[in-house]
């Protein structure tokens, strides 16, 4: 490892003003759990390291009972340990719960996993699914993106020179929801998702679909929503036919590649199938709360 700068601002506007005058080579520190293995192999060269743990804003960890605001820092286990939290996002605790050790769980960030920008994040599709937005401040303006649109690709993210983001923003699931994720990987722990499926629904008092959003990681260059699926959805009572035919639109939309890890077919057989458990997962958790 090459030897770095090291800063650690104790303001938004600090921070922003530092990797400003980055020019490129600045990175955020959250967590540090992908960084610095990446600075360790040689992936990175970077002059400035912007130690951002000791910004409140980037530490929040509030939830008022409509929105969850949740700092870019925030480590993975502190999010696990909060009851109400996975009582109304249980599908975005499992996503979270699956970065990395107990003792990785200590020091990962969901602002960092999101900004690594991994085509599978297992965060990623839990928090499309619930619809979260990016809080991004930078050196002209504070702006919101949605989470879906925050990778522009593998490793690369819409952030510009000087931004940083601050915290996600996830709005709370109406009452008669429910959320899942779920992941397929070759082991139980510490493995990276062949696919990863997160979905969110919303049934009426009469146990009928009219909302859904379904979202799959790991089977394009960016986690992907899949509308057709949710259409797919709407208006049925969740039933084996309607997902079904929103497993077929989850296939139908994956875009995957071959590599070492799983042919695309594989990957395409596993948005399905993933698709259809995670969906039947929420439907239960939506009546329960309805």
């Amino acid at each position: 490892m090459k030897s770095f700068r090291y800063e650690a601002p104790r303001t938004v506007e600090e921070a922003v003003a530092l990797l400003a005058k980055g020019n490129g080579d600045a990175r955020v520190l959250a967590g540090g759990t992908d960084l610095i293995v990446q600075m360790r192999t040689g992936v990175r060269h970077l002059r400035l390291i912007v130690d951002v743990k000791r910004i409140p804003e980037t530490l929040r960890l509030e939830f008022d009972g409509t929105v969850l605001r949740l700092g870019a820092a925030v480590p993975c286990a502190a999010i696990r340990e909060h009851r109400e939290l996975r009582r109304i996002f249980p599908g975005f605790l499992e996503a979270a719960e699956l970065i990395g050790s107990e003792q990785i769980q200590g020091r990962a960030s969901v602002g960092g996993n999101v900004c690594n920008a991994s085509p599978a994040a297992d965060t990623v599709p839990a928090l499309i699914a619930l619809g979260a937005e990016c809080v991004i401040a930078g050196p002209e303006r504070t702006r919101s993106v949605p989470v879906e649109a925050f990778a522009t690709g593998p490793g690369e993210t819409v952030l510009q020179t000087g931004e940083l983001l601050v915290e996600l923003r996830i709005p709370a699931p109406p009452t008669g929801s429910g959320d899942a994720y779920l992941r397929f990987t070759p082991r139980t722990e510490m493995d990276i998702a062949v696919v990863g499926a997160g979905v969110c629904v919303t049934l009426d008092g009469e146990g009928r679909c009219t909302a859904a959003r379904v979202a799959l990681g790991a089977v394009a260059p960016t986690a992907i929503r899949v509308p057709a699926a949710e259409e797919a959805l709407v208006g049925t009572d969740l039933g084996t036919e309607a997902l079904e035919l929103a497993a077929e639109e989850a296939r139908a939309a994956a875009r995957p590649i071959d590599d070492l890890r799983a042919p695309a077919w594989y990957r395409r057989h596993l948005a399905g199938v993933l698709t259809r458990r995670s969906l039947a997962i929420a439907r239960d958790r939506a009546m329960r709360r309805a």
